[in-house]
């Protein structure tokens, strides 16, 4: 969900780039799963190496060894029930250059954690959402109580497809970085909202790039 300022027109390349973790139907993280989710992150460091596709800086790419994991956790691919909220106006949600994009919310995730109650707004861009193949893309941007320690001070997102039930699983492994952490002079990105502050620690997913 990162716009490169050069690209002001084109779609978030973020949600273009990124895996689409599945809503209704995804397992467990399971062995099977844990070889997808190995598989989607090598695929994701052959990106940032690849000139034509990285968001590095070019003067970084050739020293570039992999992004930073934690290991793959059950504990953080929960079972959430969604709530589809209608009657909702677009809003402009700020970005990392003083900016802000449009978005609408389009739903509700409840769930647990640690045996904590937690929530999330889900949320659609009508700019993604014209784009072919992307009618049913919705963002899930977050933060918790792990940013500015082993993940990103400002948040991280999460991809998420519109559901077709409302008994979900809400996967924390794919959880990933907006480009601006690896360029914020190339990329501004989406400010996750005080409502999407979760009150654990989320140890799945991506961590902070320079904690190496």
């Amino acid at each position: 969900m990162c716009r490169n300022r050069t690209l002001l027109a084109g779609f978030a390349l973020s949600a273009v780039l990124s895996f689409f973790a599945s809503c209704t139907s995804a397992p467990p993280v399971s062995e099977a799963k844990a070889l997808s989710l190995d598989e989607h992150r090598s695929q994701k460091d052959e990106r940032f190496r690849d000139w034509n596709t990285s968001p590095l800086p070019k003067k970084e790419i050739g020293s570039f060894t992999g992004l930073n994991y934690f290991p793959a956790n059950e504990a953080f691919n929960v079972e959430a029930d969604f709530k589809k909220v209608s009657g909702e106006k677009p809003f402009a949600l700020p970005a990392t250059n003083d900016t802000s994009y449009v978005y609408v919310k389009y739903g509700e995730l409840y769930f647990t954690i640690h045996q904590t109650p937690c929530s999330l707004s889900v949320y659609q861009s009508p700019e993604i959402a014209s784009g072919k193949g992307q009618e049913d893309y919705l963002f899930i941007p977050f933060t918790d109580l792990t940013n500015g320690k082993e993940t990103y001070g400002g948040g991280r997102y999460l991809d998420f497809r519109i559901p077709k039930e409302a008994k979900v699983n809400l996967d924390f492994n794919y959880a990933y970085n907006p480009y601006c952490v690896y360029n914020p002079t190339g990329f501004y990105c989406p400010i996750p909202p005080k409502e999407n502050q979760l009150p654990v620690r989320i140890e799945a997913g991506e961590k902070n790039f320079w904690n190496h």
